[in-house]
């Protein structure tokens, strides 16, 4: 049996983008739409089979997995809702960014076990990041069992940096979609046709995340091996590594993301 099919009863309240593409690959990977309720005021199916409500439902079991998936301003909405319904079984995770574990945990006390989760968008293919938070105790299995089709799992034990994961991880691929989209400008504006530029950079980022991916040295290693000296690659490099320029606009690009997520937490407290 596919182990998804042993988690018993999963709600979704709210099912946006994130949870949307974190349920289709779950599908995907096995877990069968039987035991699923989605609650979202459309009353839309994401997927065939789904039981999909517009409002919580009432007097039922509670759920084994209680997955948050609205939008971070919109908890204080569903909040009393969701508390009547978890029980003293329910594992709650959140996937709301910036909503510390003490909120999490404050509005839904009777849950057995309360994590954070911060996915980003590659999970729809099984080739995202996910990082989670919180003390799981014996539901740490299940939390893991859920995640793994989605890509690489990593805890982070200090909630402090779980912001910088979800500023690195989950606001990454933005960061990167930005990063092919100027390599591609740049390609056109030295005069190559902008369509070819723009699948010339997105299949060299491709293949090259694909090496860094599978080798055993480290991406600057990986770099110094493509660029001989005197040679092509080597001067483009000097314009990147020049002052460090591209690292300090990361760390300030990085560092712009988390400071939001900790403004966003003092909002949902």
């Amino acid at each position: 049996m596919n182990e998804l099919s042993g988690l018993g009863a999963i709600w979704l309240v709210g099912c946006g983008n994130m949870a949307g593409a974190m349920l289709r690959r779950w599908l995907e990977a096995g877990l069968p739409p039987e035991p699923v309720t989605v609650i979202r005021p459309s009353g839309v199916a994401p997927a065939p089979g789904v039981r999909t409500l517009t409002a919580m439902p009432q007097g039922e079991t509670p759920p084994r997995v209680l997955m948050l998936g609205v939008k971070p301003q919109k908890l204080g909405d569903v909040a009393d809702a969701v508390a009547n319904v978890v029980g003293p079984d329910t594992l709650l995770i959140s996937i709301l960014a910036g909503t510390e574990l003490a909120t999490l945990k404050q509005r839904f006390s009777k849950a057995r076990a309360v994590v954070r989760a911060m996915p980003n968008t590659p999970v729809a293919m099984g080739r995202g990041v996910v990082a989670l938070h919180g003390d799981a105790g014996a539901r740490r299995g299940d939390v893991e069992t859920l995640m793994r089709p989605l890509g690489l799992v990593e805890w982070i034990a200090d909630e402090a940096q779980f912001g910088l994961a979800t500023a690195l991880a989950g606001s990454g691929p933005a960061f990167l979609f930005r990063f092919i989209d100027a390599m591609a400008s740049a390609g056109a504006a030295l005069g190559l046709p902008a369509q070819q530029a723009l699948r010339l950079a997105v299949a060299t980022v491709d293949g090259a995340a694909g090496l860094a991916a599978g080798s055993d040295e480290t991406p600057a290693t990986l770099a110094d091996r493509v660029a001989s000296s005197g040679g092509m690659t080597r001067k483009g490099l000097d314009v990147l590594d020049e002052g460090r320029a591209l690292e300090t606009l990361l760390v300030h690009t990085l560092e712009a993301a988390e400071r939001r997520g900790r403004e966003m937490a003092a909002e949902t407290r």
